[in-house]
């Protein structure tokens, strides 16, 4: 990596900054229809708290199935002509929505099949793009980099929820549908200025080893690195808590406690403006503490206030719990930016693929678990249940941290793998 890119303001790095604008719209439109496909099965299709949890669990559980091989994949196939074709096939069945609700015919088992298509092609798209980033910035480069992905990204959380409870409202969630495949277009188009890097080198004796000891590497490497191991436990534990303490909320919020619309969306962009503020601050906090430490150090802090969403009711209940989703999602935005760019920085190029392939299965599996669950105790015994399990798991999700070596980290490292 020679001085010149490295002292280059990464949006002037003409590959990286057309991947940060394809990502911009895309990023809107997807969470536009986070909220938005929801509410459609719950008003338009009158979904119950089941059917509900399960179009969540789908969404995810995708990564279950083609998660390893996903990986094994994208490590022997051109990523940026990979995320291209990702793009146009999740934008061709989102259409599919809108055009079955107009001409009537639109069921929840569409909804389904299509929530299994976007997680599928979310999947493959996102571990080609973690893939490619330290390609094109470097990995000297990596916190500041996914500081402003993540950034951007939870931006959009913000402005996408919030635009979707008022364009469900406005327009219908069919409406807000379509903008989710358009913007998917809008991200192919600008995929286009991104200059294909070339395959990694394998680090194999002769590289051709089969699918299954492909995998099998890449697992290997993973469980080898007790850091990562760490990192890995309190995600999961983080990710089954937070569809617990969400999947249900247009069932309570809209369907029990009558409130509109935009008062979901509301709700849910704090979450948005949560990782918007952690991942502002991941870079400064990572400096001053250690990699480590720092995730060690907010966890504590901001794991608790997990215990005041199941309180979540009419009047200062609902907005004291929005405000702990926005303590939550902060610790999202610290990690999002200061493990993954960890994970990306002991990684072998040839390994990129892999790594984030199987990170993700078990990352997105406990996504996709945690909404299953919300929908069978949501119809079981009630509302209630699925958001105190929830608030549980995620109160003592900083433990796996504070028992490993993660959390020893020092000032001195916060750049370097720990």
């Amino acid at each position: 990596m020679s001085a010149t890119l490295v002292e280059t303001p990464l949006l002037r790095l003409r590959a990286f900054r057309n991947l940060f604008v394809a990502g911009l719209v895309s990023q809107l439109g997807s969470q536009i229809s986070y909220v938005a496909i929801p509410l459609l099965a719950v008003t338009v299709l009158g979904a119950g708290a089941g059917e509900v949890g399960l179009l969540a669990a789908l969404a995810t559980l995708t990564a279950l199935v083609l998660g390893l091989p996903a990986g094994a994949w994208v490590d022997r196939v051109r990523r940026r002509r990979l995320m291209i074709v990702m793009d146009a096939g999740r934008a061709v069945a989102l259409l599919s929505v809108p055009v079955a609700w107009w001409t009537g015919v639109l069921s929840m088992a569409q909804l389904y099949v299509v929530a299994v298509l976007v997680g599928a092609g979310s999947l493959l798209f996102d571990v080609a793009s973690m893939s490619i980033v330290p390609g094109l910035v470097g990995r000297e480069r990596l916190t500041s980099a996914n500081s402003l992905l993540v950034g951007t990204a939870a931006g959009m959380d913000v402005a996408g929820r919030s635009l979707a409870g008022v364009l469900a409202q406005v327009a219908g969630a069919p409406v807000a549908v379509l903008l989710d495949a358009l913007s998917y277009l809008w991200s192919a188009l600008w995929l286009r200025g991104v200059p294909e890097p070339a395959l990694p080198e394998d680090g194999s004796a002769d590289g051709a080893e089969s699918l299954r000891e492909r995998i099998a590497a890449g697992v290997r490497f993973i469980l080898g690195n007790r850091v990562l191991v760490a990192a890995l436990v309190q995600g999961a534990m983080a990710n089954l808590a937070f569809p617990l303490c969400s999947v249900l909320l247009p069932v309570l919020i809209v369907g029990q406690l009558g409130y509109p619309e935009w008062v979901l969306g509301a709700y849910l962009a704090m979450g948005g403006l949560g990782v918007l503020a952690g991942s502002s601050f991941a870079h400064l906090l990572g400096r001053r503490f250690g990699t480590g430490r720092a995730v060690w150090v907010v966890s504590v802090v901001t794991a608790p206030a997990a215990l005041v969403i199941p309180f979540l009711d009419g009047g200062p209940w609902l907005w004291a719990a929005a405000a702990a989703w926005f303590v939550l999602a902060f610790r999202t935005g610290v990690n999002n930016v200061l493990l993954v760019s960890l994970r990306q920085r002991v990684t072998p190029d040839h390994l990129l693929g892999r790594m984030t392939a199987t990170m993700r299965l078990l990352l997105t599996g406990a996504l996709g678990l945690g909404g299953l669950l919300a929908g069978i105790l949501g119809e079981l015994w009630g509302l209630r249940a699925p958001l105190w399990l929830g608030a549980v798991i995620m109160a003592a999700s900083w433990l796996p941290v504070h028992f490993s070596a993660l959390r020893r980290s020092g000032p001195n490292t916060a750049g370097h793998p720990c």
